[in-house]
């Protein structure tokens, strides 16, 4: 009887310890993959990227007018990576008045997000600060 039970407990404790280890991969490679992605979304992060909202574009075709590609497989490699753009519109954060001093020349920050979506989505945000 107490074999039984020894092997039941067991079985309890390596059924539980695989259900975790099947969780913890399947983060990692979640992480794996978005880190991945990461690399090749810095491809898209040029400075006209905000006239692409809603737009679906590959790499080949963002980067095609800041540098001459002529390698084909360079170009072929460049158009498999793609992401649907969406710009939500930007965030001014205008600071109140200065209550001491009665000073309202603080500097403005606006705020513009730009999301990158494909199987793993990211946010990036790009900051202006400009003076009144």
């Amino acid at each position: 009887m107490e074999i039984l039970i020894s092997v039941i407990i067991i079985s309890v404790s390596i059924v539980y310890v695989l259900k975790v280890h099947s969780q913890n991969h399947a983060q990692i490679v979640y992480i794996t993959e978005r880190n991945k992605l990461s690399l090749q979304d810095s491809l898209f992060l040029t400075e006209d990227v905000m006239r692409y909202h809603k737009d679906k574009k590959d790499a080949y075709e963002v980067l095609h007018s800041y540098f001459k590609i002529e390698d084909f497989k360079s170009q072929a490699i460049l158009k498999k990576a793609s992401r649907e753009f969406f710009i939500p519109e930007p965030v001014t954060l205008i600071p109140g008045e200065d209550s001491d001093t009665g000073d309202t020349s603080a500097p403005t920050a606006t705020i513009e997000e730009i999301k990158l979506k494909d199987s793993y989505a990211s946010s990036y945000f790009h900051f202006k600060i400009s003076a009144f």
